[in-house]
């Protein structure tokens, strides 16, 4: 096992890619190499970049991952308030996934934060 494995933020990042690829599949056919593609590729980045990220040695090459899997994350959040628009998905099921997000958000600004304050690499 790596040390990223052990951490909440790639495992919760691999939750939310696997409940995205779930909720996706009932999308319409029209959006699956639109929308569907984009939030694949949106959902997937989170856990890779955490994983890429932490197996960097500075502490600027690891914070700036963090930051690129937060923006995925970001990414993720809007494309799923546009499927919920488009009906694509269920209100209760749109709170699951949101529940998620916020939970990772927290926990990957905390660990940015982390990371640029101490200096030491």
């Amino acid at each position: 096992m790596f040390g990223f494995e052990k951490l909440r933020a790639y495992t919760l990042g691999e939750e939310i890619a696997l409940t995205t690829y779930s909720l996706i599949k009932q999308f319409p056919k029209e959006e699956i190499f639109a929308l569907c593609g984009q939030m694949r590729r949106a959902a997937v980045s989170i856990p890779s970049n955490i994983a890429e990220g932490l197996s960097r040695y500075s502490r600027k090459d690891q914070a700036h991952f963090i930051e690129i899997a937060y923006g995925s994350l970001m990414e993720l959040y809007c494309q799923f308030r546009i499927s919920l628009s488009l009906q694509y998905i269920h209100t209760t099921e749109f709170d699951k996934i949101i529940i998620l997000i916020e939970e990772e958000a927290k926990i990957l600004s905390g660990l940015r934060k982390v990371l640029t304050e101490n200096k030491e690499e």
